[in-house]
């Protein structure tokens, strides 16, 4: 599988999105629908959402792995 990385960012805070990281577990979706929605493109939207919510997302997904 070739690896991909993408940015994302709200102008406070990126997110970086690997697909060899991403275990497709919905967290992320579950955690902040505003922000991940799998059904739009982009499907992350760091835009919707407050700086410290996302960061705080982003930490517990990373700390289920």
């Amino acid at each position: 599988m070739k690896e991909v990385t993408k940015e994302y960012t709200n102008g406070e805070v990126t997110i970086v999105w690997q697909n060899a990281l991403c275990t497709h577990s919905a967290n992320c979706v579950r955690g902040l629908p505003e922000v991940f929605n799998s059904r739009e493109t982009p499907w992350i939207k760091p835009e919707n959402g407050y700086t410290e919510k996302l960061i705080e997302q982003v930490k517990n997904v990373r700390a289920e792995r």
